[in-house]
Parts: C-alpha cells; structure tokens; sequence
C-alpha cells in the first residue's frame, strides 16, 4: 500500500495510490474522494465467512466490538488510481508495520485501511476482559498477515515501550498494542473502580509497545452534555 499524509494535524487525510488491480480494505465510511480510477465494493464484515455465518458474524462484531457492520474494498481499475480517506476523529494517521515480527491488537476505532496482504480477525477477550472492558467489548481486533495497516488516534498519537515493567493505562487512551503483552482490564480504584473518577483501566505487562491517544471521546462527550438541550428545556 502506498499512500502519503496530506493536511495539517490533528485533521489529515492519507491518500492511497493504487494501479491496476491493487486493493486496500477502508473503513466503511472513511473515504473523501477518489479520481475515478477506483473500483469500491462494500461487503459485510464477516471474519471470512459467508451465507448466513457471514451475516451472523458481521452482526455480532458490530453487537460485540462497536466495529462497522459493513467493510469497504478500493481497488484500481487502471494505472494511477487516487483514493483519500480520513478517520472521523480529529487526530493523527499512523502506519503499523505487521509482520513476523509486529502483530497488534487494536482497540476499537483505531482500525482505518490495510493492504489485502494483511489483515484483521476478531478473537475473544479473556473473560474479565469481555465482562469489564473498553477496548472492544466481547472481542478485540488481532492483526495477521504481513502489510501495512492504518491506524487513527483521538488527540495526538504516543508510543510507550514495556521493558517487563508493568503499564496501568486509561481503557479510553489505548489504540493499540503489541500482541505479545500480556493485559488485564481492571477498576481503577475502590470498590467498583470510580472512588477516583477514573472507572476501569488496561493492566499491561511484558515487553512491547502500547499505543496511546491524548484524549478520549467519552471525556469530550461528558464535558459538553451539560451545555446540550432535552426535552424539557
């Protein structure tokens, strides 16, 4: 996948170019534009699967993960196709490299386009993970393959390296990480974690790389729902 970042931060936008028969995988929703050169396909996002496995395996992600139920192909139809897309987040753009040696899991959100030579399958959580987490529901995003991935940040996007200490992590800051870590999602503090205000948080140990955003959506949300109107107003 070739592309290039255009725009200033925290609103920019990657743009893909892709000759005849390249394909990416975007998320559903993420495109601008293309130049005309490009073939898309909207198909569900179904692990692989097909017939009513497929539908049932599209519907429960999109139930489970908060992920689109919809997943779309660009391909191109001939030389010097264009194809921009962006996250519906202001924040930056950032390349994961997925190989034998960098595997991820990402959060949900985080996912923007991957070439067709790597990819992403969803595997269930530990169950204190399924039960209590943020960070994909029932099931978390796993990359495989080998490729490059996209991935998009809420605020500004900061690598932490794990030498073996432990990492305790804001669910709502993490994007992704490597898979080789070991996590638990836990309370942050008291009884049911909010004595602090701070509820529930990743527990991260081993040696990798956890990705960070500086902000988080539910932060903004609650910051701005005492100034939206209801019903009585």
């Amino acid at each position: 996948m070739e592309y290039e970042l255009k725009g200033e931060s925290p609103f920019p936008l990657a743009l893909i170019h892709l000759d005849r028969g390249d394909s990416v995988q975007i998320e559903a929703g993420a495109m601008l534009y293309h130049n005309g050169k490009i073939t898309l396909e909207g198909h569900m996002n179904s692990n692989g699967k097909s017939g009513l496995g497929g539908l049932m395996s599209a519907i429960g992600r999109k139930m489970t993960s908060g992920e689109s139920f919809f997943i779309t192909t660009a391909t191109g139809a001939e030389a010097g196709g264009a194809l921009a897309i962006a996250p519906a987040n202001p924040g930056p753009i950032t390349e994961l490299p997925v190989d034998d040696s960098h595997q991820w899991r990402l959060n949900t959100g985080a996912f923007l386009a991957t070439d067709t030579a790597a990819g992403y399958s969803m595997v269930r959580q530990k169950v204190d993970a399924a039960v209590f987490g943020g960070t994909g529901g029932l099931y978390v995003m796993e990359t495989h393959g080998t490729g490059k991935m996209l991935i998009s940040a809420y605020g500004d996007l900061l690598p932490i390296d794990l030498e073996g200490e432990d990492y305790v992590i804001d669910n709502n800051h993490v994007v992704a990480w490597d898979r080789n870590l070991d996590y638990h999602i836990e309370a942050a503090s008291g009884s049911f974690g909010y004595t602090t205000g701070e509820g529930l948080v990743n527990r991260f140990s081993g040696r990798g790389r956890v990705y960070i955003q500086t902000r988080n959506v539910e932060a903004l949300a609650d910051l701005v729902k005492p100034f939206m109107p209801t019903s009585s107003d």
